[in-house]
Formats: C-alpha cells, structure tokens, sequence
C-alpha cells in the first residue's frame, strides 16, 4: 500500500530535511578538508557565500544546480555529496578518482587526501610525495596539533622551529605542526611517506 495524502508529505518533508541536513554537514567537512574558508568555495563554485553559510546550517534547500557547482568546486560527486551517513555502507571503497590531491606551491609534493572525511576536523591523513628538491612548507596549525610522519621510499629533513631531523625508509618523525613548519626532499630520488596530523592534541612540553 502507498503512502497517502497528509502522510506522504509529511514522510517527504522529512526526507528532506534529513536530506538537507546531511547535505550541510558533508559540504562544510569537505570545505574544511581543503582548508577552504566561506568565501574561497563561493569564488570556486559561483554560489553565494551567505548561500553557501545557509546550506552548512540547514537553513536553505539549495537547488540542484547548486549542489553541482557545490560538488564540482569540492571535487566529489554529486551521490557523494548527498549520500545520507546512516545509509551508508560500513566498508567503503574509493577509487583513486575520487581522492582529492594537494599539490605544493613548487609543484614537487603532493598530498593525496586518504583519511575519511568524517574525522578531517581533528584527524587527518595523507599519502605523501616529494620529487627530489621538492619542499611543502605549511602554517602553524591549531594549539597542540601534532604530525607523524612515517617514511616509505627515499629521504625526507623536517624542520620545525630551527630543528632539522631526517628520516630513511623504515623510520617514523613524530613533531609540533602547531607552528610553522617544511617537509624536503634533499635527495635525488623520489620520497614517499605517510603523514597523519592529529588535531586538538594534547600539547606538548
């Protein structure tokens, strides 16, 4: 038997606004994923930054249109964007599409955005790799954040206020990335690494 009347709108009005809801919360996680402020994904996207504010507070039903240019400037699928958390699938594969990838300001590293997006607001992780000579330099992030980075191929120098350490295949550098800090390659080789940052850490003496 089908839904009738009073109690098929009501069933769609609530399948909307938890349709909306999940919307916000996936488009404001993944605008914080690429570090991306308000009006950074409004200049991206073409949508209104007040707009965009709407969406993340479940204020507004955005349109479709909308939430293409939403998805095109986060670089996800729109069934990405709306996929609903509770149906999800507790195993879940992503191809190597659909993991976003940070490149350095001299275009010798990269980030490849591995961790899940639903913890990016205090743990994040990434598959990292430099060319030789390649240097990603990042701000300070929050009070107490920590990163560990473990290194797979080839040589990386860290240095994190003046101290400079290095690390070969095999070992693991663990330091403040709560000030400004640079991630080399001295080498002649290409390096790789996995880098995890654990935000909201407690600090360190």
């Amino acid at each position: 038997m089908g839904i009738e009347g009073r109690d098929k709108v009501k069933t769609l009005e609530t399948g909307a606004a938890a349709l909306s809801n999940q919307l916000g919360k996936t488009v404001q996680r993944l605008r914080k994923a690429y570090n991306l402020s308000l009006s950074d994904l409004s200049e991206q996207s073409g949508v209104a930054k007040s707009i965009i504010s709407q969406i993340e507070r479940n204020e507004t039903n955005p349109t479709l249109a909308t939430i293409w240019r939403l998805s095109q400037a986060l670089d996800v699928s729109i069934e990405r964007v709306l996929q609903a958390a509770d149906d999800g699938p507790f195993l879940e594969k992503s191809s190597r599409g659909d993991t976003p990838i940070l490149v350095s300001e001299d275009g010798k590293c990269r980030l490849a955005i591995i961790g899940w997006i639903k913890t990016v607001e205090w743990l994040q992780w990434y598959d990292f790799s430099a060319d030789p000579g390649g240097v990603l330099e990042s701000e300070a992030h929050q009070r107490g954040s920590v990163e560990s980075l473990s290194v797979n191929e080839g040589e990386l120098e860290v240095e994190v206020g003046g101290a400079i350490e290095h690390a070969k295949a095999g070992e693991t550098l663990r330091y403040r990335c709560d000030r400004p800090h640079a991630i080399r390659n001295m080498s002649q080789k290409v390096a790789s690494a996995t880098m995890i940052c654990i935000l909201k850490a407690a600090a360190m003496e």
